[in-house]
């Protein structure tokens, strides 16, 4: 496991629990908002936090945490992730796996062997706008699309969560979204916050106003729309 960062108590990254949350490196996307591009565009460059000690903190901190949240860059492309969540797991704790969705296969053996409690996937945009934002020209969404579907059958506990810039979210964008991911069992939209360590720099925030009209539009096909980081 390349993990380039651990955050040692988190009450926001995982629902209802208290958490640790380590991040690994490495992305198959070059998201413009995103705000962790050195683990992005940089990780081979970032010294690695040793397995052992992420599992040492992990042992010490029980009864203290409840939960691991698995984020990146894209956790999934990490070969060695099921035995590392199984060591999580053996410790006793929940697990959350943030990911983009582009390894559906895997996925579905993370949830099928129990080793994801609960997973958190970004939908970036519209299925034909999603090269604009990942930045990969002509992006096909297979994969994307299989993940989707897998989630939508109810076979695992998840939410999909979009993360609103105005400069690539528009009403007719997210109608798409409605009606692709019709019925979803939670779906978040998320407030941007610009900063130096985002990948690309001028880009804004859906404001207020927006967001509501977003929701409301989206209430149609997803009753369970939330807001999050929107202080309303």
């Amino acid at each position: 496991m390349h993990i380039c960062g651990l955050e040692k108590m988190s009450l926001v990254d995982y629902d209802g629990l208290v958490c640790a949350t380590m991040f690994t490196g490495g992305c198959n996307f070059l998201c413009g908002f995103c705000h962790n591009s050195p683990l992005v565009m940089d990780a081979d460059k970032l010294p690695a936090i040793p397995e052992e000690d992420i599992l040492s903190y992990l042992e010490k901190r029980k009864g203290v945490l409840d939960g691991v949240c698995v984020s990146g860059g894209e956790p999934t492309l990490q070969k060695d992730l099921p035995e590392f969540i199984e060591k999580i797991k053996k410790i006793g704790y929940k697990v959350k796996l943030d990911t983009n969705g582009t390894r559906p296969d895997l996925i579905k053996s993370l949830n099928e062997n129990g080793l994801v409690d609960y997973f958190a996937m970004d939908i970036k945009n519209d299925r034909k706008s999603y090269g604009d934002i990942i930045g990969i020209d002509e992006y096909d969404t297979k994969k994307i699309e299989r993940s989707v579907d897998y989630f939508l059958s109810g076979a695992a506990d998840y939410e999909f969560r979009t993360t609103l810039i105005a400069e690539y979210h528009k009403q007719e964008n997210i109608r798409e979204i409605g009606n692709w991911i019709k019925g979803a069992n939670k779906y978040f939209l998320q407030k941007f916050k610009d900063g130096e360590s985002c990948i690309k720099s001028g880009l804004s925030a859906v404001d207020n106003q927006t967001v509501l009209k977003f929701k409301d539009i989206l209430s149609k096909t997803i009753p369970n729309t939330y807001l999050r980081g929107y202080d309303l």
